[in-house]
Parts: structure tokens; C-alpha cells; sequence
């Protein structure tokens, strides 16, 4: 035998061996590790200057507090966010420094703030409840109150529609809320806490015989 041939067979990815039970011939396939691509050739990450801008911002939400820091490009465009609660250590604050870190990661490699700002608003889970804000009467989780506020802060006044106060709400309106309220009363609070998101101005709907109506702006869920 050649030297050729040892280094071929050598060099094959298929190799042959005897099994010891039963004598028969098993062939073993070399697996090949997956090749690592770059899925964003194109994309280059803009890195905020080491001296920037920074807005700061306290929210509480159901009695949770917590700020908002965003940091800026020279044109005022946001870069990175971070995002700190007051009780550090928690499950939420190690979840919400993971979410302010993908995101800023994501804003210097292009990412729309507004596709972010979207996807988020409207989450739902807990702490939710009402805030301080008086633009952002009612947030149905931390997601939904961020979202709202860097859409109203660097993209649209529209994420900051004003919520009315239920002690000076105009006339036209004390009808609506008490038809809600009472509705309320009828159905049990099992039922409440499933309702969903009004699509018109976010806040959580109340039962109203077999569907769910916004006490603040009076849409339904497809009811009459």
C-alpha cells in the first residue's frame, strides 16, 4: 500500500469499523460543525460619542418606580436606553436592563424606533396600573409605558393622546363611564381581569353584556 492511499483513507470523512457483538461492519459519517454567517453584512453599528446627550425620565406605574435614561446623537435621535427600577435585583430589574440593552443594540445597527415603539405598546402583564404622568393616565405594563413615552417623546405626540380624569370628565362622557361602571358591578371580577386593550387609546376595557367597552373613549370589542 501506498502513502497516497493511507492519506487518502486518512483524510476520508467515512470511516469503517467492527463491532464487537456481532461482527457486522458499521460505517460512522463525520459531522461537519454548521458554518457561522453573517446576517447583517450590510448593517454597521453607530457607536454614541464618549461625551453625549441625555434625557431622563421617572415614571411610576402602580406604585413601581423606576427612570427612563436615553442617550442621543449630536442630531437628537435616541441611541441607547437604560432603564432602572427601584427595587435593583429583582426579576423585573434584571429583565427590564436586558430589554434597555437589546434595544439600544438595535437602535445603533438602524433599527426603526417606531417598529420597537409598536411592537411594545400595549403589552400586558404586571406591574400595571395608573401613573403619574398626566399624559399617560393608565399603562397596562412597564413595556406599555416606555413605548408610549419614547414614541411621544422622539416620534409622535399620537402616543401621548391625553387620558380624561374620571373627576373632570366633560358631561358627554359621565354617561358612557357609568353605563361601564355599572356593567361592572353585574359581571364578576374574574371576568374584568380578562378584558383586553382598547385599540383606539389603550386603556383596559370593561365588560358590557357580551363584549368589553372602553370607559374612556367608548369603543367596543365588535359590539353594537
Amino acid at each position: 500500500m501506498s502513502a497516497e492511499d493511507i492519506t487518502d483513507r486518512g483524510s476520508s470523512s467515512d470511516t469503517s469499523a467492527m463491532a464487537p457483538d456481532n461482527g457486522q461492519k458499521t460505517t460512522i459519517t463525520a459531522v461537519e460543525a454548521p458554518e457561522q454567517r453573517n446576517l447583517f453584512a450590510r448593517a454597521q453599528r453607530r457607536k454614541l460619542p464618549d461625551e453625549r446627550k441625555s434625557v431622563t425620565h421617572k415614571f411610576s406605574i402602580g406604585g413601581h418606580e423606576g427612570y427612563i435614561i436615553v442617550g442621543m446623537y449630536a442630531e437628537g435621535a435616541p441611541g441607547e436606553i437604560f432603564i432602572k427600577m427601584a427595587k435593583e435585583g429583582s426579576t423585573l430589574s434584571g429583565f427590564m436592563d436586558g430589554l434597555a440593552l437589546s434595544i439600544s443594540i438595535g437602535l445603533q445597527y438602524g433599527v426603526p424606533l417606531k417598529a420597537l415603539v409598536d411592537k411594545l405598546t400595549n403589552t400586558r402583564f404586571e406591574p400595571s396600573g395608573f401613573t403619574e404622568n398626566p399624559n399617560i393616565r393608565y399603562a397596562s405594563s412597564v413595556l406599555d409605558y416606555i413605548a408610549r413615552w419614547l414614541g411621544g417623546k422622539f416620534l409622535s405626540a399620537e402616543y401621548l393622546k391625553p387620558r380624561i380624569d374620571l373627576h373632570e370628565e366633560p358631561v358627554s362622557k359621565r354617561a358612557v363611564v357609568a353605563d361601564a361602571s355599572s356593567a361592572q358591578t353585574r359581571i364578576p371580577s374574574s371576568k374584568v381581569g380578562d378584558a383586553p386593550s382598547c385599540s383606539t387609546c389603550g386603556m383596559l376595557m370593561v365588560p358590557n353584556g357580551s363584549c368589553y367597552k372602553c370607559a374612556n373613549c367608548g369603543s367596543t370589542s365588535g359590539c353594537s
